[in-house]
């Protein structure tokens, strides 16, 4: 199993509605993209994020399913949307479960 964990910033004008589609729209990609076992995404509500607002936790079935999400066309949608209503910064990290 493979964990996909990413954290985003956005700019002041961003508003809570958008950051909102955009976490909906990245969890709609698991019916679309094959190899997701589940994926979660959320606000952040604690005062320990570094200035990070929004994260995304994506579990897939092989690392060979994590390669095909990241240029597969509906993830790049979703990236494209993210870009357009002012994601400022991204930090991914990806490891294989224990």
């Amino acid at each position: 199993m493979i964990e996909h964990v990413v954290l985003f910033k956005f700019s002041n004008e961003t508003t809570k509605e958008q950051k909102e589609e955009g976490m909906s729209r990245l969890i709609q990609v698991k019916d679309k993209i094959p190899g997701i076992v589940d994926i979660q995404a959320g606000t952040n509500f604690s005062d320990r994020s570094q200035g990070f607002e929004s994260g995304l936790t994506v579990r897939f079935e092989s690392k060979e399913a994590l390669e095909a999400y990241g240029p597969h066309p509906a993830h790049q949608d979703v990236v494209a949307y993210l870009k357009e209503i002012g994601m400022t910064e991204v930090l991914a990290l990806d490891f294989e479960c224990l």
